[in-house]
């Protein structure tokens, strides 16, 4: 797993259109890259809908924010569209960002083992840096959480 201070992977992928998004694309500003499993199921769009309803507060912090699933490009266009999100989707069909970055994990439900992403924000700093780790998030919590680890990582003046 990606740890605070390490380098933030570098990683190009489709967003929700199909254009592709680079982390290069958000050097010099605060970026959250959060992980969540699967669109269109209530944890992931509580949580997609969290960061929509908190674009104003994002902003205030200088940050953009994107969400990385193992969906497909269409899948994403159909859960942007539908919840009216504001901020890019990323398609990681083949799971190597999600590697990379430590997140693709065994999990278990109902006696069932498969894999999946963790659900796990990383605050980038402006540099690309990682500054934060977020792991396995709620959904109800991850906003708060985000914006708290943006304060710490602003840079101080004295």
């Amino acid at each position: 797993m990606v740890e605070q201070g390490q380098r933030a992977p570098d990683f190009e992928l489709p967003d929700q259109d199909g254009r592709a998004v680079r982390l290069s694309d958000f050097r010099g500003q605060p970026l959250v890259i959060y992980f969540y499993p699967k669109a269109e199921t209530p944890g992931c769009t509580a949580q997609a809908c969290g960061v929509r309803d908190h674009r104003a507060d994002y902003a205030a912090a200088g940050a953009a924010v994107v969400g990385i699933s193992p969906d497909s490009v269409a899948k994403l266009k159909r859960f942007r569209d539908k919840h009216a999100l504001d901020f890019p989707l990323l398609a990681d069909e083949s799971r190597s960002v999600a590697e990379a970055y430590g997140v693709w994990v065994k999990k278990s439900m109902y006696g069932r083992t498969y894999f999946g992403n963790e659900r796990t924000a990383f605050i980038v700093d402006p540099d690309g840096r990682v500054a934060d780790v977020l792991r396995r998030v709620k959904p109800a919590e991850h906003d708060r959480l985000a914006l708290e680890a943006l304060e710490r990582a602003r840079p101080q003046v004295v």
